[in-house]
């Protein structure tokens, strides 16, 4: 039996970033696997003649400041889920590239909605944006106080009846298990005389998850803004990274973007 693939979560010692860190560390816990926090940067530019390199005393003040942050993550980490195994890592590289990177050898990947250097009016970073569109596993943006275990709302899941949101519904069939939460399958359909349900489709979960109390919601109305409505009070608010009608070749599609800008509650992306 091979090694449990970590929860990833990425922090650059904001307070955003420390509440992912600490949502994460509670699903870690909860899936007993290993929580992995990674802090990474590049060097900053020294003007200088000939592109010198940047000089050591600067250098020492950087990894000095990247541990304190990884040092205060890990004890954000620990405080949320004193069971957690914490391990920590600092990469030298873009934050959205090292996370993409992570993503591959990692069960799920986590990040606040906005970190540092973001502008007062950002709703999500932009490593939260090239996650949820590049990362090789699921992605989770939390907002600030979207803290793991402090909610009791339900799993909310958007349904469409695409691959992606067939995967969608697994994974948050198997959070509401692990959870012991109950769970909305949302099916937002824009026309009248759309007729055709889903329920069929939320029923086999059902059967195969008997643990959940699951039901399924069709409303008529636009599905970005019905599933931002129904993330109020919601534990979290789950949806395929592209769903029907969305362009082939688009990674992220407009309800997914519109879910993790706008939601209330910690947003899953799955693919």
């Amino acid at each position: 039996m091979g090694t449990a693939l970590p929860v990833v979560v990425g922090t650059d010692g904001s307070p955003e970033s420390l509440d992912a860190v600490a949502w994460a560390a509670v699903e870690a816990d909860v899936r007993r696997r290993p929580l992995r926090i990674v802090h990474a940067f590049v060097w900053p530019t020294v003007y200088a003649p000939f592109a010198a390199p940047v000089p050591p005393p600067y250098e020492s003040g950087i990894q000095e400041a990247a541990t304190e942050i990884l040092d205060e993550a890990a004890e954000r980490a620990r405080s949320a889920a004193p069971g957690a195994q914490v391990e920590t890592e600092i990469r030298i590289e873009q934050p959205g590239a090292a996370l993409i990177a992570a993503s591959e050898s990692a069960s799920l990947v986590v990040v606040g909605h906005r970190g540092r250097g973001g502008f007062t009016g950002m709703l999500l970073g932009s490593v939260g944006v090239a996650l949820a569109a590049h990362a090789t596993c699921p992605t989770v943006v939390v907002r600030r106080g979207g803290e793991g275990g402090t909610a009791t709302g339900r799993i909310v899941v958007g349904v469409d009846g695409s691959p992606q949101g067939e995967l969608a519904l697994e994974f948050a069939f198997d959070h509401a298990s692990a959870y012991s939460a109950g769970l909305t399958a949302l099916h937002v359909y824009d026309r009248p005389t759309e007729n055709h349900s889903l329920a069929e489709v939320v029923g086999r979960w059902t059967e195969k998850y008997p643990d959940v109390n699951a039901r399924y919601h069709g409303v008529l109305g636009r599905p970005a803004e019905a599933l931002v409505d129904h993330s109020q009070g919601a534990l979290l608010l789950v949806v395929g990274s592209r769903g029907r009608g969305g362009f082939t070749g688009m990674l992220l599609g407009s309800v997914s973007q519109a879910a993790i800008r706008h939601a209330t509650c910690p947003v899953a992306v799955v693919k």
